[in-house]
């Protein structure tokens, strides 16, 4: 990048005289308005202001580099300021930084993303050379240091790796722009004059970039987090000496973390690197598979899903319980009444929340941030066309893998770069995946609820409990809270109107089998299963408890065929067990609370039954799961593969901060 090409001699101030930060930023305003950078004075300044207020724009060496973002900026411009006697009331990362060079960054609000980011690289890039810098400060004449901003660079040169040392680093700032990248340049500057292996991982406002590979964490001998907000992925570095700082502290001492790092590397071994996301399913490129990142994708939407479920499902059982236990069903129906407002707290969660947010953070794992915008929108279509966990999870897909397509085809360079990064990507994204959801996936699945709610409404006719208990035990586990999970429930719900409570009492019993038997298997068969598939099992009982079946479903996708076989037949055990005897249920949400609320039979034999059939539910199914993960670990084991023990799948993706 030419640095002269982004401003002008008229730009270009020597020797100045400014008694504080202020009057500095307000000369170098001035002078952007009256050469025509800026439309407006007094906007820019306070825009420039403002950014002042987020963290200190003063670094160390005497430099400072303010900037702003504002629709009244014209151009991406700068203007440039030597002073006299140095400014002391600068805020910077340094605090003995007194300020001698002033760049003064003004960049249009559309070109926020890429422009930005790629003039303070730039700008940092080349002043953290020493020699640069002061040939810039000491400029006697404006055109000496326009001429200088561009002049041939005393180029760092690596020392001969005297040490025999990798150290890598995670750089990431709130904002995920300035900072990020100063601090992965001094980081790599520093390794340079040490002659160590320095390699920086940046996660800013773009996502992940230049992302560790799977070779670099083997060969790693320690790991620098310099971050303000949570490390993504952090996981992969379990195995590395960690030194853990601000992300401001390599710009003021790069080289002592560096030597920190190298110390502890020396005392501290590193454990065996196992592979989380890296590892197994990646191609030799060290992209992921597509299976791997499908599965990535689901665990990562699931894993931001499970407190929203755990709180909506708990809060809703909390209005339905206080309505039953202290006949409050008149409040509860109020509307505007505080257990109104509860029950409808829980509702929104379930109903409105949860499958948003499973869609956009299956798309967030697989296209990064870009995706996160469409990926709401299309679990809010799913919403919207009655598709439920299902639908939310092809949304997510769909919204990750076509932002995944439009990032590498429609790239953010140039003038417009802000523009396609803030505009083009989430309004294109949106209103394709939005439009696919809407009116291509929307009628065959709205279709299918229609066809089988009508189906049962055609077989509770009939007076074999037994037929009707299985079939809605089997429509639960089917797709586990997917449309032909929401059929059943419509079903149940419809009959509950009606003055028919054993359908919902089937119905209630049998969501809680899929996570029992889940947590049953995972306990009782724990070297069978890797760290992740133990880590949800110890979850799911959680949700159980509370009705939900969603927290099964990463053990299902691995085999569907016999896993989810063995989950429909411990389910449809249970639904004939509670149909056959009768077993009432009026109140909908309740999950385990709903043992104090059955009817059909005395109190205490209406819960035993209720509940024995869901373990007895629960046990089929987890001998089925069990008996899979046997049987995989018996084939892997004959062509080779996990001798040492349990089979190591990825992990999910999880973007701030992990959950559950």
């Amino acid at each position: 990048m030419e640095l002269k090409s982004l401003t002008s001699p008229d730009l270009v101030f020597v020797d100045e005289n400014f008694k504080s930060k202020n009057e500095a930023i307000s000369f170098l305003v001035n002078k952007l308005y009256e050469n025509g950078k800026v439309t407006s004075e007094k906007s820019f300044f306070q825009a420039v202001l403002d950014r002042e207020k987020l963290s200190p724009t003063g670094f160390e060496g005497g430099l400072a580099i303010p900037h702003g973002k504002s629709n009244v900026v014209k151009e991406a411009s700068f203007a440039v300021a030597t002073v006299k006697q140095p400014i002391t009331d600068w805020e910077s990362i340094d605090p003995n930084n007194q300020v001698k060079l002033i760049f003064l960054l003004a960049i249009p609000e559309s070109e926020s993303g890429s422009t930005h980011l790629n003039v303070l690289s730039e700008l940092v890039t080349r002043l953290t050379d020493e020699t640069y810098k002061q040939r810039l400060i000491s400029s006697k004449d404006r055109m000496e240091l326009f001429n200088n901003l561009d002049a041939d660079e005393v180029k760092v040169t690596s020392n001969e790796m005297k040490l025999n040392k990798t150290i890598l680093a995670v750089t990431a700032c709130p904002a995920g722009i300035a900072h990020t990248y100063m601090a992965a340049e001094a980081l790599v500057k520093a390794g340079n004059e040490l002659g160590v292996k320095v390699f920086v991982e940046k996660q800013g406002a773009n996502g992940i970039e230049d992302r560790h590979s799977a070779e670099r964490l083997k060969m790693a001998d320690a790991v620098i987090f310099a971050n303000d907000v949570a490390i993504k992925d952090e996981e992969r570095f379990s195995h590395l000496p960690k030194v853990k700082t601000t992300v401001a502290t390599p710009l003021k001492n790069a080289k002592s973390l560096i030597e920190k790092a190298v110390k502890l590397s020396e005392t501290e071994s590193k454990g065996e690197y196992k592979s989380t996301s890296n590892g197994e399913g990646m191609e030799d490129s060290g992209k992921k598979t597509w299976q791997i990142e499908m599965k990535d994708s689901l665990l990562t939407g699931i894993s931001y899903m499970i407190p929203i479920i755990i709180a909506g499902g708990m809060t809703l059982t909390a209005a339905v319980f206080i309505a039953q236990a202290f006949g409050l069903q008149d409040l509860y129906q109020s509307e505007g009444s505080w257990l109104w407002y509860l029950r409808q707290l829980g509702g929104g969660l379930l109903g409105q929340l949860m499958v948003p947010v499973l869609a956009a953070y299956m798309a967030y794992s697989i296209a990064d941030k870009p995706a996160l915008g469409p990926g709401f929108a299309a679990g809010l279509a799913a919403n919207l066309i009655g598709s439920g966990f299902l639908g939310g999870m092809l949304g997510g897909l769909l919204a990750g893998y076509f932002m995944k397509w439009l990032k590498k085809t429609v790239q953010p360079k140039g003038t417009f770069a802000g523009f396609v990064s803030f505009w083009i990507y989430p309004v294109v994204g949106t209103l394709v995946v939005g439009s696919i959801m809407l009116l291509i996936v929307g009628e065959p699945l709205a279709w299918i609820n229609v066809s089988l709610t009508n189906w049962l409404d055609g077989l509770s006719g009939t007076s074999n409990a037994l037929i009707l208990g299985a079939v809605i035990g089997a429509m639960v586990s089917t797709d586990l809270g997917g449309p032909v999970n929401k059929a059943a429930y419509a079903f149940c719900i419809a009959s509950m109107a009606n003055g028919n409570f054993v359908p919902y009492a089937t119905f209630a019993s049998v969501k809680m089998v899929s996570a029992f038997s889940v947590t049953g298997a995972t306990v009782l068969g724990k070297e069978l299963f890797n760290k992740e598939e133990k880590e949800i099992g110890k979850q799911t009982w959680l949700l159980g408890l509370a009705g939900i079946t969603e927290g099964a479903i990463p053990f299902a996708i691995s085999d569907p065929l016999r896993v989810l076989s063995s989950f429909i037949i411990g389910s449809m055990v249970t639904g004939a067990i509670v149909a056959y005897y009768g077993i009432e249920l009026s109140v909908p949400g309740a999950g385990i609370f709903s043992l104090g609320l059955l009817d059909g039979q005395p109190i205490l034999l209406a819960g035993l039954i209720w509940l024995g059939a869901a373990l007895i539910g629960e046990w089929v199914k987890g001998t089925g799961t069990l008996t899979h993960q046997i049987m995989e670990m018996a084939m892997d084991q004959s062509n080779g593969v996990g001798q040492s023990g349990p089979k190591e799948t990825s992990g999910p993706k999880e973007p701030e901060p992990q959950v559950g």
